[in-house]
């Protein structure tokens, strides 16, 4: 390689890089000499065609900058409503029972489980009762032998009247002294109370003889009521008293759950108002019951009252302690304001909605009655034709400027692009 192609090169590649620097320092002090006009004139850098060709309905900016963001709105309307009251509440049995024995004893076996069904009679759990057949065969036999002592009486008694009657006759022929039938006549009333003795001591006996078979009935332990054994506490071989609960039944063809009503609705409520009970476990299947019982009586720490529901159950679908989400019409209805659901917002712990004042966004506090299946009551803080942002309300500022959607800017607060 010759030495005029190596110069070349040299200078080549110590060139480019020197000519890219001052090139890229040429076009920064222009853009800094721009900046300073700008700042000068008092305009923003940028503006002007470019901001212009930005603007328009996709939320960017129009005009100076001002961004527009697109909604969905709807009229605040007036509705004829039945009221309802919504309510939540856990599936209770309408009968439910702790089976306990009568008498102490220990477990020698169970005829039941967990899931079982019983029927009202039914022996559930059978007590050890070897030495009870025992006191009863004891009490059996001294019914026995005061019967025996009875028939003895009977016939000292038949006796001493026999010689009570004789006596009388020899004294009346003067064979026989009064003194001696004075003595007859005491032997026989000795024997007739020796009679009414033994008399009471086969009722005794027979009282005695009862009481044992009836503790021997109760070693078998029977179910009070037909349903569904929902627990079982014991095991055979436990020693199990009066106070010990063996199973648990449920009766499980009503069921009932019950709610608290608060104050300025409780006074609606009649006994047999209908009742649509919707169940979680069974999502779409709604089941009908009936108020059943009100009660008299307030909390006065809520302010509610305690009402119980009775809902049929006679396939059994229903279960102890499911979930119920109850919904009652009181029979009333009355004209009210409604807003869309979606348009409810909550700013702390204030409710309210986005209202439109020509085409900018305000926030509008609002007091709150019923939900509905049309929309939310409004007590206080709307008029009717007002316009509310529904869809992209969560996102607005007092003043910010919106677009219904569909290219119509809202206009005096009265718009309802539905």
């Amino acid at each position: 390689m010759s030495s005029r192609v190596k110069l070349f090169l040299f200078v080549l590649l110590i060139g480019i890089p020197v000519a890219t620097v001052f090139t890229m320092r040429y076009f920064q002090d222009q853009r800094v000499q721009e900046l300073e006009a700008a700042a000068a004139s008092g305009e923003r850098p940028g503006s002007g065609n470019q901001a212009r060709r930005g603007s328009g309905a996709g939320g960017g900016p129009v005009g100076g900058g001002v961004r527009v963001t697109p909604v969905e709105t709807a009229l605040v309307r007036q509705y004829v409503i039945r009221e309802q009251i919504s309510l939540v509440g856990s599936l209770k049995p309408k009968e439910q029972v702790e089976i306990v024995p009568r008498i102490t004893g220990r477990v020698e076996q169970l005829t039941v489980d967990v899931g079982d069904r019983v029927q009202e009679g039914q022996v559930i759990a059978r007590l050890e009762d070897e030495e009870l057949a025992q006191q009863v065969l004891r009490a059996e036999a001294s019914l026995g032998v005061a019967e025996a002592t009875i028939a003895q009486r009977e016939a000292e008694l038949r006796n001493a009247v026999a010689e009570e009657r004789r006596a009388g006759q020899l004294v009346s022929e003067g064979l026989l002294s009064v003194q001696a039938q004075e003595t007859v006549q005491t032997r026989a009333r000795v024997v007739e109370s020796q009679l009414k003795l033994a008399q009471a001591q086969v009722r005794q006996a027979e009282a005695e003889l009862q009481e044992l078979r009836i503790r021997l009935r109760q070693t078998d332990v029977i179910s009070p009521l037909t349903g569904w054994v929902a627990r079982r506490y014991v095991h055979p071989g436990a020693l199990v008293n009066p106070s010990t609960p063996i199973v648990n039944v449920l009766m499980l063809s009503s069921m009932v759950t019950q709610v608290r009503v608060p104050e300025h609705q409780f006074a609606r409520l009649r006994v047999g108002n209908r009742a649509v009970v919707s169940i979680d476990a069974f999502q779409g299947t709604p089941f009908e019951g009936r108020v059943a019982r009100i009660s008299p009586l307030l909390d006065p720490a809520t302010r509610s009252g305690s009402v119980e529901i009775e809902i049929p159950n006679p396939g059994g679908l229903l279960k102890a302690e499911m979930s119920a989400r109850i919904q009652m019409d009181l029979g009333i209805e009355r004209e009210v304001l409604l807003v869309p659901r979606d348009a409810l917002l909550m700013r702390g712990s204030q409710s309210g909605v986005v209202v439109l004042d020509d085409d900018t966004a305000r926030f509008q506090q609002i007091q709150t009655g019923v939900t509905t299946d049309q929309g939310v009551e409004v007590l206080d803080g709307l008029a009717a034709g007002a316009t509310v942002v529904t869809r992209g309300a969560q996102g607005l500022r007092d003043g910010d400027r919106v677009q219904v959607q569909g290219g119509h800017v809202a206009s005096g607060g009265k718009r309802d692009p539905s």
